[in-house]
């Protein structure tokens, strides 16, 4: 077992359960029809409170975290996220409780991130590697719901959703557990070495991926029906290459940043995203456009980890508001997008969508140019400010004050010799070297004592 995994396994762990919610959503609304009878409208009004309750608040409850140190909110994120999807299901199908309910499931995604981010950070030290693992638990989380889910909705109904809330519990309690043993992570002063400039820029490239990705995952199974002509066995199939492209992708992205360095990471995702794009979009048979799904859920996602690192070494002393926007806005956000692509899907059909999915890298890899090795930046403030070129990301000390020279004045100097002389030493006047003999080499400005030559 290595290390990274034995450091990062309850964050990991942790956020997989904590995204299964996001993932359960969805999955769950055909069952809403067919149950109850909700119409389209409906739907999309769910779909939108999870929605608004998982992205809006992420980057206001980082900037709290961040505040007000709240660690406790990601056991209370993970719990109030469980009960919230759990009890969607026994309310009757009474609308306004199960929307009220999704919402509050997302708001505890919401609570989880930031809090869990920063925590996650701190274990994961400034390996980037070690990061992949709480990311891509997220992404293992979003694939595992519709697996889960589906057997225990058609054999049980919505009232399944009420098995979903013990994960949650247990992690909650793991969670609890783990901060009353573990001292409380610190973070640099707020305002130390924040670099915004860069910042956005990487929140733009989450942008610009997120929709991407989202824009994929959501047509991948009508373009293989409508535009390959393959049946729903296949579709399926390529969905699920794709989300494992997604998770295999995130820890790529790690290890390779570990090796050459983030800022180049985010590059390279960049720049392979245009021709796994391209071979989905424009090959055709049976194998290679499966090949390709695959290669597109890794491209798109070799940057995220390193996206989630980045932002924080960006902003030390605001890691949670870092991770609730890349790990909560920039990636909810993408959906944004939706309408463009459907409006695209219509006039065109799926494979319209695809050949425009062709052209995001290509300010991807643009935004990439304007970041900057936040390590090397922070050295060269510190030469700046006179201290040493050594930076730690998760916290940042204060550089330590110069000591003032020591300065002997005149009124001191004649106090000094009549304390030699009480206790029979022969005293040396400050600035003189043997035999009394003045040394300017050692005061050339005359500040221990009166200046040469003057009794």
């Amino acid at each position: 077992m290595s290390s990274s995994w034995r450091r990062m396994r309850l964050w990991g762990t942790a956020h997989a359960v904590d995204d299964l919610y996001q993932g359960l959503v969805p999955a769950t609304l055909p069952y809403f029809v067919l149950d109850h009878r909700y119409g389209y409208v409906a739907i999309s009004g769910l779909t939108l409170a999870a929605a608004l309750g998982s992205s809006i608040p992420q980057p206001f409850i980082g900037v709290l975290v961040d505040r007000y140190r709240l660690d406790w909110l990601a056991a209370a994120g993970v719990a109030v996220a469980g009960l919230g999807f759990g009890l969607s299901g026994l309310v009757g199908g009474w609308y306004p409780a199960v929307w009220t309910l999704i919402l509050l499931s997302g708001l505890g995604v919401a609570m989880f991130h930031p809090a869990a981010g920063r925590a996650a950070r701190a274990a994961a030290g400034d390996s980037a590697g070690a990061m992949s693992i709480f990311a891509a638990g997220g992404s293992v989380g979003f694939f595992l719901a519709p697996v889960l889910a589906t057997p225990l909705l058609v054999r049980f109904g919505l009232s399944s959703t009420a098995l979903f809330v013990l994960p949650a519990l247990v992690v909650a309690g793991f969670l609890v557990r783990r901060r009353r043993v573990a001292p409380a992570s610190k973070a640099a002063p707020i305002g130390s070495g924040d670099q915004w400039r860069p910042f956005i820029a990487l929140t733009g490239i989450e942008v610009v991926r997120s929709a991407a990705f989202f824009a994929v995952n959501t047509f991948i199974e009508l373009y293989w029906l409508r535009h390959l002509h393959a049946g729903r066995g296949p579709a399926g199939v390529a969905l699920a290459v794709f989300l494992v492209g997604g998770v295999a992708g995130t820890l790529l992205g790690g290890r390779i940043a570990d090796r050459v360095g983030a800022v180049r990471t985010v590059q390279w995702g960049a720049l392979a995203g245009l021709p796994a794009l391209a071979g989905l979009a424009f090959t055709s048979g049976p194998a290679l456009p499966l090949i390709f799904a695959g290669l597109a859920g890794v491209a798109l996602n070799i940057p995220f980890a390193v996206l989630v690192k980045l932002g924080q070494d960006y902003l030390p002393s605001r890691p949670g508001t870092a991770a609730g926007v890349t790990l909560g806005l920039g990636v909810s956000i993408g959906g944004l997008f939706a309408p463009l692509f459907g409006l695209t899907a219509q006039a065109h059909g799926p494979e319209g969508v695809f050949a425009l999915l062709c052209l995001t890298p290509i300010p991807a890899f643009l935004l990439g140019l304007l970041l900057t090795d936040p390590d090397r930046s922070a050295r060269q403030d510190h030469q700046l400010l006179g201290g040493p070129g050594h930076r730690d990301v998760a916290v940042d000390r204060p550089l330590d004050p110069v000591p003032e020279p020591l300065r002997v004045h005149h009124d001191d100097q004649v106090e000094l010799q009549s304390l030699g002389k009480r206790r029979g030493q022969r005293p040396h006047p400050v600035g003189a070297g043997e035999g009394g003999i003045p040394d300017h080499a050692g005061d050339p400005l005359g500040v221990c004592g009166e200046p040469s030559g003057k009794d």
